[in-house]
């Protein structure tokens, strides 16, 4: 079977598409919002200059684009984890595990955050992150129904990322996991 002409070229062009996303949160992890333009994001990615323009029509789309892709996966991770959480102490291994992990390369976190304050100035980006707070409470919502635990957590562990950002010796997976234990258990 083979791919049509048309089918070829949507392919590439998505492909393209998440380049240049990727690259974008390259460079804000580099240079900070400000740091971003068409042309950074395009050589960046490795594109002709004119990449970036062509597919957001605006930086607001390009970071709305990067901060969307961004917690979509986080949420759906952290929704596998929730899925796997049976509230017992054990199951906060994974996820202290899984927050070691993502300080071990901050360069990405640091990006993520960059994006996610944004959303504090500009309204219309909060459904994202939106979908990332209510992950961060379904899996709450594993060990306890006390709303205000829930909201503990969520403020919780996005406390301790951004402070692990902060800091030249970010927390441990047994850190992590101490201090998700006192939370949720």
């Amino acid at each position: 079977m083979t791919t049509s002409p048309t089918g070829g070229r949507l392919l590439k062009g998505e492909l393209r598409r998440q380049e240049l996303i990727e690259a974008t949160l390259q460079v804000v992890a580099r240079e900070g919002v400000a740091g971003v333009s068409h042309r950074a994001v395009a050589r960046e990615a490795n594109q002709p200059a004119t990449a970036a323009a062509y597919y957001f029509k605006s930086i607001d789309d390009l970071l709305t684009a990067a901060l969307t892709v961004c917690m979509d996966q986080d949420a759906e991770r952290m929704r596998r984890l929730a899925e796997s959480a049976d509230g017992s102490p054990e199951s906060l291994t994974a996820l202290a595990e899984l927050l070691a992990n993502v300080m071990g390369g901050p360069g990405r976190l640091l990006a993520e955050y960059e994006l996610y304050l944004l959303a504090a100035r500009r309204p219309e980006l909060r459904t994202s992150t939106g979908r990332w707070l209510e992950a961060l409470a379904g899996y709450a919502l594993r060990y306890t129904d006390d709303p205000v635990r829930v909201q503990t957590f969520t403020s919780v562990v996005d406390g301790l990322l951004l402070q692990g950002l902060l800091t030249d010796t970010p927390p441990t997976a047994a850190e992590f996991e101490a201090v998700l234990r006192h939370v949720l258990l």
